[in-house]
Formats: structure tokens, sequence, C-alpha cells
């Protein structure tokens, strides 16, 4: 252990061991971090830490952004500022199939002129997406990807990460120092390994806090922390794949010509790079690598839900280019969803924000791709049924990606149980507020009636309300909530506003101390100023989604214009909305309830509301840049279980080819995606006749514009 001397040394000698102390913590963490191999003891590694604090400490002048002691303690933010990004952060195209890989590598090669190509290939880890800015060879700004073009600003947690260096050591493979661009962007992925993931959700019951769904949620979780000491007691990881915008004008040596060539430079100035990466020629040792990596997938310690292929030379790469804003000489192969068996201990309902009654089955533990899954959707009545799942069945459970895991099917032997449970069957009354439970004609969702009164659809709409799309009021999470519901503080959206006249009483919340109890606050009032689509989509009326929310607001101008103006007729001149969706806006608008907190609201907010009215058909400067695009002018809708990918995903591949997705099937639909188990969305489209897509046309057709393009 170590302790302070009596005398601090002169600042000379103070200033040659803080530099040594440095490099020695430096050293440590990599062994530690990225080698896997500490060769001190955790004791002997706090005493380096703690004589170096003691030293700057004596020494004030001595502290720079880049020392070991900057990583942890700084003071709690009120909120994350935008980050342009000065190359965007483009997300790749995908492929699923061994056909797929083959045409992938036939357009490459064709694009070239060459008969065989050299790829450097990865693991693609299923984490979140960082860049991190180096000036002079000091760590500067972190953020996330955000949209591509614009991320947030999470520097401050960020420098808790020990396995990302705060200042850049320059060596090349023999040893020998070289210099480093004055400015350089590393990417990679922040993630968090499945051990440690576990280890955190234990910590995290046992305080009684949220419990993350898998390692990415509880990455992504991690860096949105307004105080970095949150984040810092988090295990997260990183592996760089990738630099961004780079000055290589002063740099002595010679820039990498290959991405493999650069993933070793980033090795060698200090930065974790997956061992997994490789170089391989042509299809076939794609093919190998898929196979090869995809046999260790289970034994890894991280998360993986594919690989990445990268054509290696970085003037073919510039010579292939893009296409839909995504790269023509890279791309992603994913693997297939995950599976597990387990037993249905019982089926129970959840109750959303909009009152839906989601029937939720109750699983026997069980590890699925590394996340310990104990409960699955069920999806609605019918799915139930036509599955015929019950208690005490043994089941095949799944997930894929962000989906929230699903009951896939049941396993033959449980069909001929001789003591098989009884069916499902749905509840009259609301399990929260006792309400009636009502199923409409053509709806496969029942819902409870209860409205505001049911507590599950307050909690639900007041969180939804709070969450980052819609208001962003950060630090105004489910538990914070179910807190002041339960303290009588909050019964409204509305009651949200007034909290900063009830400071003593937050002071008195579980886990409030000052400091979050400011930063709340504080986020309150910048919510307060924030845009009418966010406000419109914050409100959570029924089909009403953030795109469509947003067209809302640029069509009618003003939520006074919205409410007045907005009959079942004109709403449905603005995009995406059909008769289903314009009734549920007059619907909520029309309650006497809501008008009472749209008033109560509005006499907080300073809403950003559009320059002008625009007409509902007029076509802005966006969608005339995207009138070129083969889907343009085309409205879809998703339904059902996509198997090889996210819905995200699909929602991507569409806005990228000019498409919309909306929520609801209307005669304003041009094509619906229907996936396994599709429900009530394709009966109502075959119902109106529009053009119905089953997953394997949906990605010809995608693969079919990439060919064009």
């Amino acid at each position: 252990m170590w302790s302070a001397p009596t005398v601090a040394p002169e600042l000379a000698i103070a200033k040659k061991r803080v530099e040594s102390l440095r490099q020695d913590i430096a050293y440590h963490d990599r062994l530690y971090y990225q080698k896997d191999a500490p060769e001190l003891s955790d004791a002997d590694y706090d005493a380096l830490i703690h004589e170096l604090r003691w030293l700057e400490e004596q020494h004030p002048t001595l502290v720079t952004l880049d020392s070991p002691t900057q990583r942890v303690g700084g003071q709690p933010i009120a909120g994350f500022k935008p980050v342009q990004h000065k190359l965007p952060m483009l997300s790749l195209n995908n492929l699923f199939s061994p056909e797929d890989l083959i045409q992938f590598d036939r357009r490459v090669r064709e694009g070239l002129a060459v008969d065989e190509v050299e790829y450097a290939v990865e693991p693609k880890f299923d984490g979140l997406a960082i860049s991190l800015v180096y000036e002079q060879g000091v760590f500067v700004q972190a953020a996330t990807r955000g949209d591509g073009a614009t991320g947030e600003n999470i520097t401050h947690n960020i420098k808790t990460v020990r396995d990302i260096p705060l200042r850049v050591a320059a060596t090349e493979a023999d040893g020998s120092e070289s210099s480093i661009p004055d400015y350089f962007e590393v990417r990679g992925e922040l993630l968090m390994y499945r051990q440690d993931f576990l280890k955190l959700n234990e910590q995290q019951a046992e305080r009684g806090e949220k419990v993350f769904a898998n390692p990415r949620n509880a990455a992504a979780g991690s860096v949105r922390q307004l105080d970095p000491m949150i984040a810092a007691r988090r295990p997260l990881r990183f592996f760089a794949y990738a630099l961004g915008a780079c000055d290589w004008s002063d740099y002595s040596g010679k820039p990498p010509a290959t991405h493999s060539a650069l993933l070793n430079q980033l090795k060698r100035w200090g930065f974790p790079v997956s061992d997994l990466r490789d170089t391989v020629k042509g299809a076939e040792g794609l093919t190998a690598f898929y196979e090869r990596v995809y046999r260790q997938r289970s034994q890894l310690p991280f998360d993986i839900d594919g690989v990445v292929y990268k054509v290696n030379r970085f003037d073919e790469q510039q010579r292939l280019g893009f296409v839909s804003r995504a790269p023509r000489f890279a791309i992603a192969h994913k693997y297939p969803p995950e599976e597990a068996i387990t037993e249905v201990l019982n089926i129970e309902v959840q109750v959303g924000r909009t009152g839906a009654i989601t029937p939720v089955a109750r699983l026997a533990p069980v590890n699925v791709g590394g996340v310990v899954v104990t409960n699955a959707t069920l999806h609605n009545e019918d799915e139930v049924l036509r599955k015929d799942v019950r208690a005490r069945d043994m089941v095949v459970v799944r997930r894929a990606g962000d989906v929230i895991p699903e009951v896939a099917r049941v396993l033959p032997e449980s069909l001929l149980r001789p003591d098989r449970s009884a069916p499902f069957q749905l509840v009259k009354e609301c399990p929260a507020c006792g309400s009636p439970v009502v199923r409409l004609e053509g709806e496969a969702i029942a819902r409870c009636t209860g409205g505001v009164i049911c507590p599950a659809q307050r909690k639900q709409a007041l969180s939804h309300f709070a969450s980052r799309r819609a208001m962003n009021i950060d630090g105004l999470g489910e538990k914070i909530i179910d807190q002041l519901l339960e303290a009588d503080m909050i019964h409204t959206a509305a009651d949200i506003y007034t909290l900063k006249h009830k400071r003593d009483q937050l002071l008195h919340l579980e886990r409030m101390a000052e400091k979050s109890v400011d930063n709340l606050l504080t986020a309150i009032e910048e919510s307060r100023h924030r845009s009418l689509g966010r406000f419109i989509f914050a409100l959570g009326i029924r089909h009403v989604g953030e795109a469509t929310a947003k067209q809302l607001a640029h069509s009618f101008g003003t939520l006074e214009s919205l409410q007045n103006e907005g009959s079942v007729e004109v709403l449905q001149r603005v995009s995406d909305v059909g008769p289903v969706m314009a009734q549920a806006l007059v619907d909520f608008f029309q309650r006497s309830e809501n008008q009472k907190l749209l008033k109560e609201l509005t006499a907080h907010l300073c809403l950003e509301e559009s320059a002008a009215k625009v007409p509902a058909l007029e076509i802005d400067a966006n969608e005339a840049a995207s009138a070129h695009l083969p889907f343009y002018g085309w409205t879809f809708v998703l339904t059902g279980s996509l198997s090889q990918l996210t819905r995200d995903e699909a929602k991507a591949l569409i806005e990228h080819a000019g498409g919309k997705v909306a929520g609801s099937v209307s005669k304003k639909t041009r094509v619906v995606v229907a996936g396994d188990e599709a429900g009530s969305k394709l009966d109502k489209a075959q119902s109106l006749g529009v053009e119905v897509w089953d997953e394997t046309q949906f990605l010809e057709k995608i693969k079919a514009i990439d060919n064009n393009q």
C-alpha cells in the first residue's frame, strides 16, 4: 500500500516521476484490458494511481488531459451535445446466403475488372459504434454514430474506458518510434463481454435497479449516463476497426495502403483490434472465414451477429465508391438468429402504453446467444392459439439483434403430453386496473379500455413522453417515474414541468442526491424547447410514429392548426396518413381529457414550430433529391417476424432506396413486406389488393437495385 511522503518533491523531480508513472500505468492497462495478462496485483496498480494523483495535487501544473487520473471523477454533465462527423459514419449493407456472397464478389471483381480480389475480413461486433478523435496524439473527443451525419458527444464517459488510450504511443513493428498524424479519428465498437454483462445485471438486480436486456443495450446505456462515475463502474471494452477523418500531411511514415495494414498500425498505436481479423482471396476465402468464425461464435467472450468483408486495398475501395449511402467495397454477412430450448412456466399478459394486452411466456431461464432469457413475447391472442403454446410446454426460443425474444414454436413432444394444460384464454379484465378488455373487429390486439385511469398505461405513457426520441428528458426513466407515481408527485405529462417546485420532495426519493435532482430538473427545463414533431410523437397517439409526427408538424405548422383543421379528410392528404390513423388523430384531439392535458402542457412548453404552414402534398427539397430512387413515393408496411434482418435494417434498406415505412396498412400502401406469422396487417393488405412481398422477394428487389446502381 502506497502512502504519501511528508514532503513533496521539487517540480523537476515530480515531473520526471509523473511521466514515468503514466508510462507504467498505460503499459499495465494494455496488459490487463487488451492482453488479459496482468503483471501487477490490484493493490500494486492502485498504488501507482494514488502516487500519480498525489503528485498532481502537489503540482497542479503537471495535470494534463491524457493523464490516467483524468479518466474518472469528472462532474456530471447537463446533457449530450451534437457532434458533426467530418466524414459520415455509414452503415453496411447485408448479405445472408451463399448466393448473396457470390454475387457480392462478382460485383466487386467486375467493378475492378480483375479476376480475383483480396479482402480484409473481421467479426461484426454486436455493440455500439463510436468515433474517437485525437489531436497531437491526445484523445479529445468521442461521439456516437447517431444518424451517420450527427452523433452525440460522449467524451466524458469514454474517457473511463481503460483500453482506449488517452495518448497514442507511436511505435513501429521493430519497436522504433514513429510520428503520428496531427489529427485522426479512430472508429470502432464499444461493447461488453458476456461474463461482465451477467455480473453487471446481478449487481443491478441486487440494488433494485434496471436489468439490461443484452450486452449491447448495457453498453449503450452506460455511455448515455450523465454522470461519468456510473460509466466508470461499467465493464466496457473497445475494438477499433477503421479510420475516419485523418490528416496525413505531417506524417513522417508512409500511410497504410490496405485495410489490414491500417489495423496493424492501429494496434501499434495502442488500440485493441480483433485477433480474428484476416485476409482472404475470392468467394471461397470469404466462405471459409464465415464458417470458421461461426464455429467459434458461441465460445467468444463477446457477442457478434456476423462477419464483415472489405476490399483490402484502399485504392480499389476508392474506385468502387458508394451506393445508397453504403460502400460498394464492404458488406456484412449476417448469421441466422440464435435459438435455444426451454420450458414455459406460465403465460401472463402485459399492458402497454396504448392499452395493448400482450401475452408473455414466463420461461425457465435459458442462455440464448450469451443472454439469459426468462421472458418471451407471444405477440397476441391469435398467435398463442395458432402456435398452441401452453404452460409446461417445451418450446424453441429465438432472438435476433434488437428483436425481443419470442417463442418460435412448440416442440412436437409437448403436443403429445397426456396432461397438457388448457389452451390460453385472453383475460376479460385488465390486470392493472380491472377495466374491460376489448378486441375490435379487424384488429389482432386486444386493449384495456381504462385509458388514463389505468396505472400501467399511465406509467408507459409517461416513459414514452420522456424517451430519447420524444421529449428526450435525460434521467427520467421508468424507475424514477415509478417513484414519482408512488409518491403522488405526478399524474400526467404536464405534471413533469411542475417538479421544479418540488425539489425538496425529489431529494427524499431513493437514489436521488442533489446532483441527480439538479440534473433531472435541468433536463426537464431543456425539454421545454423541442420541435413540434417531437411533441406530437411524445403524445403517444395510436398509429402515429416518429416519421409521421414530423410529417404532421411539417404540414400543419402549429399544434393549434393540427387540432382545429385536422379533419379526417384533411389529415389523409398528409404522406403516410390513412383513414385509420386519421381517425385516431381526430379521436385523440376530440377527447376532453386530452384537450385539458394539451392546454396544461402548452402552458409549460415553447415548441419550435415550423416557420410556415406547408401544404400537405408539397414536395420538399429532400424529397426532390430522392425522386430518382427506385422506391421514391412508395409506402411500405412491415409485418410479421423477419428471419434474415431486423425491422430497423429493413426500414433502412427501404429508406435508402427512397421509400417510406408506415405503421398501418391503408389505400396509400404500395407494398406490405410479410415475414413469418404475419397477422391482421397482411389480411388487410389482401383485402385492399395491396402488393405483398415475402422476405425473400424483398431482399431480391434490394439486390436488384444494388446491381443496377
